[in-house]
């Protein structure tokens, strides 16, 4: 889930809380981090009565049949659409930062290549990947920390300069950052220890928000209040003034190692959107969905090469989304499932 929540809101969240709060917007990370835990510990409150079902399990359980179908369509097509958003992003970012005259096609395969070896392969496996991920990713703070020259502390003074006014304005931009965490729906029944469901998911939502801190702090006392808005990927352009005497380009060693952080991003999208395909049609071969899906994209991407405004505009509507499925739909099902066990009571002898 951490693995999830890290990939593409890492990249512009310091710009994206600035344009509204200034350098207060670290506080609105902490307000978005809050809202996160709330609606998690929602999920796992709804998915404990039903240790063995996932989100598309108790769709048909609680609202029929039909409803139930078209409801598991709805959710993916949301898991569709979050899997496209960031493999659109990444592949945006490398035509810009790193191979501007390749074909965006091309870029798309490269991309989809290690899907095949690894998303076909199940939960667990995708958990793995994403545990290794992240232990192969713990130098990048510290390299970020052990570079940071002269930096301009004055810069996040005074705290709350504007009120509190401005700073929750700020908190609905977090949201994308902090998707992720409703894969707890589809996460829970492969648990082995699910009493401790509550606490893994807190703690990776608190692991995102302090990485998040980190790269939004470390951005405001490098670049000015004026200057943080202007960068379309703040964080990226802070690896630009980081050299070493036997490197000078650090900023593409990280988008290149980036590729690995972000890809714990679309991957569990991308499974759970084939996933959910294989129960909405009743058929186990989701091998066949996932080709499907893939060769979708690559033919896509053939005929259209998205701009950055349409890449951002995904990003928006994505995050409107997450806003609806992340948030309004937990304390939707938790509150239907409470008068659901109760209705069942009533109805047993």
């Amino acid at each position: 889930m951490h693995g999830a929540q890290v990939g593409i809101g890492i990249l512009t969240i310091p710009r994206d809380v600035a344009e509204i709060a200034g350098t207060d917007g670290w506080i609105g990370i902490i307000l978005g981090w809050l809202a996160a835990i709330m609606a998690s510990l929602i999920i796992v409150n709804t998915m404990k009565r039903y240790p063995e079902c996932t989100i598309i399990d108790l769709m048909p359980l609680f609202f029929g049949k039909w409803l139930g179908k078209c409801l598991i369509a709805v959710i993916v097509l949301y898991c569709a659409y979050a899997a496209t958003t960031v493999l659109a992003n990444t592949g945006g970012i490398l035509k810009v930062w790193l191979l501007p005259l390749t074909p965006f096609y091309q870029i798309m395969i490269l991309l989809l290549i290690p899907v095949l070896f690894l998303v076909g392969k199940g939960v667990k496996t995708l958990a793995r990947y994403a545990e290794l991920i992240f232990y192969l990713s713990l130098w990048v703070p510290i390299a970020l920390i052990v570079s940071l020259k002269e930096p301009q502390y004055l810069y996040l003074l005074p705290v709350l300069k504007e009120g509190w006014g401005p700073v929750l304005k700020a908190v609905p931009t977090t949201i994308l950052s902090f998707l992720g965490f409703e894969l707890a729906f589809f996460l829970y029944p492969h648990l082995q220890k699910k009493q401790f469901a509550a606490v893994g998911i807190v703690i990776a939502n608190t692991l995102s928000m302090l990485l998040f801190l980190f790269v939004t702090l470390i951005a405001y006392v490098i670049f000015s209040p004026d200057q943080i808005t202007k960068f379309i990927w703040p964080v990226l352009s802070m690896w630009k003034g980081v050299e070493y005497r036997f490197l000078e380009r650090i900023d593409i060693l990280f988008l290149a190692f980036y590729l690995f952080i972000i890809s714990t991003t679309w991957m569990p999208y991308m499974y759970f959107t084939v996933f959910g395909a294989g129960r909405l049609f009743k058929k186990s071969n989701e091998k066949k969905y996932l080709l499907g899906f893939m060769a979708l994209l690559v033919a896509v991407t053939m005929f259209y090469t998205p701009s950055f405004f349409d890449i951002r505009k995904l990003g928006e509507t994505w995050s409107k989304a997450g806003m609806i499925f992340g948030y309004a739909v937990p304390f939707f099902l938790w509150g239907y499932e409470r008068l659901f066990h109760k209705y069942r009571q009533r109805r047993m002898p």
